[in-house]
Order: C-alpha cells, then structure tokens, then sequence
C-alpha cells in the first residue's frame, strides 16, 4: 500500500560534480513509491500481490502495465523522486514533497472501502512510505487496525507522526531504521542488545514485533517468543534507495507463510543485500540473495552487552 506514490528517476554517473552542469548518460524513468517497491520484490519472490494506494489516472494507467494495481485515483498529481547513482555506490536522494489531496475524507473514506474489499483474499499487508498533503497521520494505523482485525499479519513501515501513531495498533509490526527508533524511543542503541532493550516497552504496550534495519550493522528482530540480530556475511555496495523495501517484501512473505523468526530474520537480511546490488530499487540479485540467505548469521540477542562483533 503506497498512499504517496512517485515516478522515481534515477541518474546514473561516473561521479557527480556538485555546481557543475552534467550530462546524464544513464536515465532509468519509471512508477515507485515504497509500496510499489514491495509489490515489485514480491512479485520476484513468487508471490501474487496486488499494490494499491492513491494515484492519479496517469500513474495508475503506467502502474498497471507492470503490476497488479487497484488505485484510488484520489491525487492531482504525482511527485517525483530522484537518486543520483555514482560509479562507487554513493547515491544522493532529492524527495519531492506529496501533492495536497483535494477531498481527503472522500479519498479516505474511498480508500478504507477499497481496502475491505481486498482483505479477504490477502495473506499478508505493507503499509509503506509518507503521506500527501491532507492526510491525518493516524490513517496508515487506521488502515492497519482495519487488516489486523481481519487476522491478517500487518507491517506499517512508515515514519514521524504515522509512526508515532502506528505504534499505538496492537499486533501490527514496525520496521524503524536507527533514525525512526531514536525519533520513537528518545534513544539511540548501540548494540542488538540495546536495541532489544529500547523494543520491549513497546512490545509491552502492544506492538507484535519490531525489526529494527541497521544499515551495514545488520537487522534486530525483536517479538514476543524472542529477539535475535542477523548480519550479512558480505559488504554489498550499490544502491541502498530500495533495500528496507526488499526487506519488508521478505518479512511480510514470511509471516504470511508462517516461517519461524530467525528463518524469517535471515531472509530479510539477503533479500535486503540482494536489492542493494541492484541499480534501481523494487528489483533484487537472485543469485546473490540465494547465496547469502545460506550463509546469514543469525544470533539470539539476550542481556546487555558491551561490545559485539560488528557485520561487514
């Protein structure tokens, strides 16, 4: 479920020089979003999934050539996201801001009937990304309380204040970067211990799981039946735009196949890596993930550390 949709454009250069003029040799032009994203790495994991949101006419129309979509067309227009992609992996994002939704109960409202309409058949729901202007912050939790009523597994990877209010969803599961979890608890963690401890309050207060993406440190799942960390067993450069929606494409998959948490954690790690080696995001390296998924190190996390081995 992507509410803020995007054409993400992506230049590719040997380097790029800052207040220079450049020409682009590389251009790749077409429909993401974050939940776009996941619908794409789903589909490459050999699932069938269906990406919905709010679009205009134009992006739904360009959407449905690749995916399965059903889009409520609530939007005056779509933004742009733009990743300039260097030679030796660095990238740099500009993130144009959601147009202003001209009806927004309306399209709310149209968008919790779409939703009702899909449950049935679903196994599994990503809440992904930012929101257009006009939203309340409290509607990807809305749309998630809607799935986990359903007996459906939810994960809402979304931040600031629709994360704020997510956490308030019992059962639904989060995946914050470092940034989203210092936003969320006030701390910063170190170490997979201290991110365990910083978690449990929140799986307390009602939240079904957190797995927290830590960049090159790896992944921290922490759940009711345990917590464990998983580090990828190589350094992978490329493009990381697309790698924590590989992640929750694998996690979702998981949970809707009933896969147990540490099989689950080490299958996000590699298809996460496995996105990153790809030049543009919602696409990932068979190869290179069907490698690493048997090589992840996965560790149950328990009391407080003071050091521990970093990843690659």
């Amino acid at each position: 479920m992507t509410l803020n949709p995007a054409y993400d454009l992506t230049y590719r250069l040997d380097r790029f020089e800052y207040g220079a003029v450049q020409r682009v040799p590389v251009l790749i032009q077409r429909v993401g979003g974050k939940g776009i994203n996941v619908s794409r790495v789903l589909n490459e994991l050999g699932n069938s999934s269906v990406a919905t949101g709010f679009a205009d006419d134009a992006f739904a129309v360009e959407a449905a050539r690749e995916l399965l979509v059903d889009f409520v067309t609530a939007l005056p227009r779509v933004r742009r996201t733009v990743v300039l992609s260097e030679a030796d992996g660095t990238t740099t994002g500009l993130w144009e801001p959601g147009a202003e939704v001209a009806d927004p109960e309306r399209a709310m409202t149209d968008l919790r009937r779409r939703i009702g309409e899909l449950l049935p058949a679903a196994r599994g729901v990503v809440i992904s990304g930012s929101l257009p202007g006009g939203l309340r912050p409290d509607f990807p939790a809305e749309l998630a309380r809607l799935a986990i009523a359903a007996g459906i597994p939810v994960i809402c990877d979304v931040d600031g204040a629709a994360l704020h209010a997510a956490v308030q969803v019992p059962g639904v599961v989060l995946m914050p970067n470092t940034d989203e979890l210092l936003a969320l608890t006030g701390v910063s963690p170190r170490t997979s211990a201290e991110v365990v401890a910083v978690a449990q309050p929140l799986l307390e207060a009602g939240v079904g799981a957190i797995i927290a993406t830590r960049g090159r440190a790896g992944m921290v799942a922490v759940t009711a039946p345990g917590a464990w960390s998983a580090c990828s067993p190589e350094a992978v450069t490329g493009n990381p735009t697309g790698a924590g929606d590989a992640a929750a494409a694998a996690v979702i998959s998981g949970l809707a196949a009933g896969i147990g948490w540490p099989a689950l954690l080490a299958d996000a790690v590699a298809t996460s890596a496995a996105a990153v080696a790809r030049p543009v995001a919602g696409e990932i390296d068979h190869e290179l993930r069907d490698r690493l998924i048997r090589q992840v190190r996965v560790k149950p996390v328990g009391g407080p550390t003071i050091q521990e081995k970093p990843c690659l």
